[in-house]
């Protein structure tokens, strides 16, 4: 018995060994400005300026440059994001590019964890954020189309979409699945691009159909708002904040890195079922914790620091009688 006993303590002590990078500490988010919960709560998205150096931004622009050439553009008709006859709509088609996190450049791996925006990931999501779709740059020339009005807490027949929800509980934010997005290009007033329905994250009824194909002037007008922004600067929005997006109208490419970020034991997306197409291999140990699996943090689940990628990752810290006792009933390291 004693001998079986010792068997599971060192099977468990084995796989602890497997995120051995991981200190063992009860790990608090690291929160929101009141100002930033204030406006976060108001509108249903941030905007933190200058969040990216001009060094990053060139570098991010530079990765894009080597790969433009790989971007697929929506020009079939069942990938058109927007009605022509609405606000969003346009003649020219945007183009998608994904495969980032496996460049060998590596800025875009950089963002999963980085130091000044992975404080607001965890704040909005909580302790052990992921990554929860494949992200993307988004390319847009002048006369390019918009999208069309989506996301919201409520599905179109009007029952409650638990999949894009937000709540704040004891001053603290909450939401099922949020968006980072990495602006790399300046878009003043009029250039068209990301657009939101202020407040709509905490909607009790679903936008008409009419008007998130922009084809109501009155509404379009007025409650429509273009976020505003520069090159470098990085806006996080609940994706139960119905947004879109404006045909594109400068005389220069629009780029946007778009992220999508959930909870730690939530997954709207699938993509971490095939591991990121083996990302991790180029990433920190801090990077590699934002691809993990939905679980847990409870569960020893290795997480970004609140501070950001600092080379280490954190945990909390599971009784070893406990993962022994699992090992003993289950068969497995965890139940």
């Amino acid at each position: 018995m004693r001998a079986t006993l010792m068997l599971l303590v060192s099977r468990v002590a084995a796989f602890t060994s497997r995120i051995a990078p991981a200190k063992r500490v009860v790990r608090m988010a690291s929160g929101l400005t009141d100002h930033e919960k204030f406006l976060f709560d108001l509108n249903g998205y941030l905007v933190v300026r200058g969040a990216l150096s001009a060094d990053e931004i060139g570098e991010l622009n530079a990765a894009i440059d080597a790969h433009s050439h790989e971007a697929i553009s929506r020009d079939a008709t069942a990938l058109k994001n927007a009605k022509r006859a609405g606000c969003f709509g346009a003649k020219g088609s945007r183009r998608d590019l994904g495969g980032m996190l496996n460049w060998e450049q590596d800025g875009f791996r950089k963002l999963l964890a980085h130091p000044k925006l992975a404080p607001y990931c965890d704040a909005l999501l909580g302790p052990g954020y992921r990554l929860d779709h494949q992200p993307m740059v988004l390319q847009q020339d002048a006369g390019s189309e918009g999208f069309s009005l989506h996301g919201g807490p409520l599905k179109g027949d009007h029952d409650l979409n638990p999949e894009l929800q937000y709540r704040c509980v004891n001053g603290k934010p909450w939401n099922t699945l949020v968006a980072m997005a990495a602006h790399l290009v300046d878009a003043p007033a009029g250039a068209g691009g990301f657009c939101v329905v202020k407040g709509s994250h905490k909607s009790n009824f679903v936008v008409p159909p009419e008007w998130c194909a922009g084809l109501n002037d009155e509404f379009s007008k007025e409650h429509v708002y273009q976020v505003e922004t520069k090159a470098g600067d990085v806006v996080f929005f609940s994706e139960a904040t119905v947004h879109g997006a404006l045909p594109w109208t400068m005389p220069y490419e629009r780029r946007l890195a778009l992220y999508r970020f959930a909870n730690a034991n939530y997954a709207y997306g699938r993509a971490y079922l095939n591991e990121w197409s083996g990302a991790a291999a180029r990433c920190t140990e801090a990077q590699k914790a934002v691809l993990l699996p939905p679980y847990a943090p409870r569960l020893e689940r290795p997480m970004v620091p609140a501070a950001g990628d600092a080379g280490e990752v954190v945990a909390f810290e599971r009784d070893a009688k406990k993962k022994a006792h699992d090992v003993a009933v289950f068969g497995t390291d965890y139940f």
